[in-house]
């Protein structure tokens, strides 16, 4: 009697999905700096996969905008500089407030419930005074709120952007993020009531309020203007003598 293969489990995450997932973690997590050489046979190493998985992963990275690639040279982290954030809050502004006024006509019981989580969390992190976990929190409330509104169109625009403002939040964990909490918890309050215009105009002060002092932040870790092709190229040469 032959016994039939046991079935493939579709569930489990690929290693490029592995590698992807991890790498963003540290990236976000600030393990990674802005700027930083990846040399791919270290984190092939590191990881336990090959290269072509890897190379998968940092094409999506890049995607994502968290890593430059220089054909036939490299890789590293991308950049993060004073300009880049205000081009951030410049989009913020707009696109974020949208699907904020959306979620407040379009949210759903369980999306309510994914932002009060989030609400809670941040919370619980900031008594703790646990900033990084309070800053993962932050960010994922205001995924949550993109998640509601409902909009497919507009979750592709921003879907590009949620990497870098998560990236964000961690960089700039130590405003005062029991500000955010309280208007986090405002905005929640607004889109349980349905309160569209409501929302949108506290949407907008919160992300505006945050301009100035990530921008003050940035001034401690931005990163110079770099040259990928001659960041990667001094580390080729280093190499090879």
């Amino acid at each position: 009697m032959t016994t039939s293969p046991a079935p493939l489990d579709d569930a489990r995450p690929s290693l490029r999905e592995t590698a992807y997932a991890t790498l963003k973690a540290r990236i976000i997590g600030l393990d990674l700096h802005p700027g930083q050489r990846l040399v791919e046979r270290d984190i092939a190493t590191e990881l336990g996969v090959s290269r072509v998985p890897l190379r998968e992963a940092l094409h999506q990275l890049e995607s994502d905008g968290l890593v430059v690639l220089v054909p036939r040279q490299g890789a590293l982290v991308a950049p993060f500089t004073r300009a880049d954030v205000e081009q951030l809050f410049e989009v913020r502004e707009t696109v974020e407030v949208l699907a904020f006024r959306l979620a407040a006509l379009r949210r759903s019981a369980a999306d309510l419930a994914t932002m009060a989580a989030a609400v809670d969390a941040a919370r619980t992190a900031l008594a703790a005074h646990d900033d990084a976990a309070t800053a993962a929190a932050n960010a994922g409330f205001h995924a949550a709120v993109v998640q509601a509104c409902g909009n497919p169109l507009l979750q592709s625009m921003l879907a590009p952007l949620d990497a870098r403002v998560r990236w964000l939040f961690h960089l700039t964990k130590q405003r005062d993020t029991r500000e955010q909490c309280e208007e986090h918890a405002a905005m929640l309050a607004a889109i349980e009531a349905q309160d569209g215009d409501a929302v949108a105009d506290l949407a907008l002060r919160h992300v505006a309020s945050g301009r100035g002092p990530s921008l003050a932040l940035a001034e401690t870790w931005a990163s110079a203007p770099i040259d990928p092709v001659e960041a990667t190229r001094t580390r080729n040469r280093a190499r090879s003598r």
